[in-house]
């Protein structure tokens, strides 16, 4: 047992080793002006790894360890060890002298890991005097004007249970300068004069299980003339807003130029309070961050809201940099009215394709449907000149039990259901003909009067001779095909036409228009408009015009087993 113990301390110290081998370090003394963290012997201390400053890791899951530079293991958690670590905070309670030195915490993720180096030093105050001069935070405030003095590195000794004023003492004593107005972390000195540089002292206390201490910071200000070079500017923000969504994460940089001179006090406010303490830790900003150029300081400070609320839309966060200050407003993000767009278009696209589906499905309905509804208004004075809706050529025969279905078709069922209930005009050669004229007088005459071409075929063999060998079908297969265009609807009698010995005028019209099938004997529903072959026929048939004044309607007496009214037949049963 105690062997398989030794084994894993010594594994984890080797991947300890081989990890910190492989980090990037970061060393603060070398990347800041403030390169260590004061605090008096005896009083606590709570910092974290500055990661504002280095590392933009706030989106990114971490693992944070603290170390002491120089030693293996890390500082505990265990809340009542003097020198702890909780959460991602380094704590003394309180700090003594020994704990002066560089400490490193080590900020690891799935993808990186980072070494990050601090300075702490721990001292004593100087004999007879309230500070240590050597250990103080440097501070710069403009001559003649209005300027704030921070007490830092107080941020994680605020909570529910310490809210505490902050006492301020200049060379340890009190001061009772109306011009001095304490505000929570700040000194607001106003007309500012050279007297007011030197050292201040900020006192606060802290409650920590039980047990008080005192915190306090030593300031050393230096009054600067104000510059007539130029003045102080704010690079960004600059009164704007930005969009982001409710929830999220942001990091907003106040950056400010300046002489290098001096240092200026830059701060976040919200609501004319620093964020700091308006918000319960989810929006703060961090440690400022200084750079020297040639003629002119630029400074940053970073606002970092962990989480973005309802409340904090529409409000200004404004960056204040002496007497300059600058606001940004959060906003909702735009509604993305590309996807909006997309999602009509694709919406749009199905509706036109959902619609050409149903017209492929339903447009004889359609067609008739609207001939019957509109029809009427706009055909209503329309005259073509043309006599007859329809010329209707079928194969005749003289035996009359070859061809008794076809002439039952030709000579009862059509003319009963086109002429009879749908009101248009047939001419059916032997029928409508006059005795006496010339079959090839009446035929070119009468196509030509015609609008369309019925072709009925039965399924004998012996038919296709005779519509090839006639010398009216030849005649009216001229008209059709060459001379005048005329639309034709081609009709089967049978479920199956060989088209084998057919002649090429038959096959070309079958191939071009198609044909239309009759499936059903002479019966009582031959008769009804509303079925799906009827249905075909009047779709190819013409819109239906007001019967000519030239041609009567013929009576013609059939003993046909069912009628119907010619106006509810085609109309009310177009539905069917």
């Amino acid at each position: 047992m105690d062997t398989d113990l030794f084994t894993c301390s010594i594994s984890l110290v080797f991947l300890f080793l081989v990890k910190t081998e492989e980090c990037q370090i970061y060393d603060l003394s070398e990347r800041h002006n403030q390169s260590s963290i004061f605090v008096p012997t005896g009083q606590p201390l709570a910092t974290d790894c500055l990661l504002g400053n280095v590392l933009n890791l706030q989106q990114v899951k971490k693992n944070l360890t603290w170390y002491r530079s120089g030693e293996k293991m890390p500082i505990t958690k265990n809340k009542h060890s003097r020198v702890h670590q909780k959460e991602n905070v380094l704590w003394f309670m309180p700090a003594t002298l020994e704990d002066t030195g560089s400490y490193e915490c080590i900020v690891e993720n799935v993808t990186s890991c980072n070494k990050i180096y601090l300075n702490i030093n721990v001292f004593k105050t100087a004999n007879g005097l309230c500070y240590n001069k050597k250990f103080s935070y440097t501070q710069y405030i403009l001559k003649s004007s209005t300027a704030s003095i921070v007490c830092p590195d107080l941020y994680y000794f605020r909570d529910k249970k310490n809210i505490w004023p902050v006492h301020w003492l200049k060379e340890c004593n009190l001061f009772e300068d109306k011009r001095f107005l304490p505000q929570r972390d700040e000194l607001i000195i106003t007309n500012v004069s050279g007297k007011d540089a030197g050292s201040y002292l900020c006192q606060a206390t802290y409650n920590y299980m039980g047990k008080q201490y005192n915190v306090s910071r030593n300031i050393y200000v230096t009054v600067v003339e104000n510059p007539a070079k130029k003045n102080t500017e704010i690079l960004y923000p600059r009164n704007n807003t930005i969009e982001v969504k409710l929830g999220s994460s942001l990091i907003i940089d106040c950056n400010v130029s300046s002489f290098k001179d001096y240092s200026i006090a830059i701060s976040w406010k919200f609501n004319n309070s620093l964020v700091n303490y308006f918000f319960n830790k989810r929006i703060r900003e961090e440690d400022q961050e200084d750079s020297f150029f040639a003629d002119h300081m630029f400074s940053i400070l970073r606002l970092n809201i962990t989480e973005v609320k309802r409340e904090d839309y529409g409000h200004h966060f404004v960056c204040r940099a002496g007497k300059v200050s600058a606001y940004i407003v959060l906003q909702r993000p735009a509604r993305n009215i590309q996807g909006y767009l997309i999602g009509g278009f694709l919406s749009l696209v199905f509706l036109i394709v959902v619609a050409i589906l149903i017209y492929k499905l339903l447009k004889i309905d359609i067609v008739l449907w609207y001939r019957k509804s509109c029809g009427p208004f706009l055909n209503k004075e329309v005259s073509d000149g043309k006599i007859y809706d329809a010329y209707v050529l079928y194969p005749k025969s003289s035996k009359v039990t070859c061809s008794c279905v076809t002439d039952s078709f030709v000579l009862r069922v059509l003319p009963e259901v086109l002429e009879r209930q749908c009101g248009y005009t047939l001419f059916i050669f032997g029928r409508d003909d006059l005795p006496g004229k010339a079959v090839v007088n009446v035929v070119d005459e009468t196509i030509k009067e015609s609008r369309r071409l019925i072709i009925v075929l039965e399924p004998k063999t012996s038919s296709y001779n005779l519509l090839e060998d006639s010398p009216e079908e030849q005649l009216v297969l001229y008209n059709a095909l060459i001379r005048d265009g005329i639309k034709v609807i081609l009709i089967e009698l049978a479920k199956t036409i060989d088209y084998t010995n057919m002649p090429e005028s038959i096959k070309y019209i079958k191939q071009k228009h198609g044909a239309i099938q009759w499936e059903g004997d002479i019966t009582q529903k031959s008769y009804l408009t509303s079925t799906r072959f009827w249905k075909k026929v009047r779709y190819r048939m013409p819109p239906r015009y007001s019967a000519s004044s030239e041609l009567p309607l013929r009576p013609v007496t059939l003993n046909t087993p069912f009628r119907q009214d010619k106006d509810e037949a085609c109309h009310f049963n177009d539905s069917g």
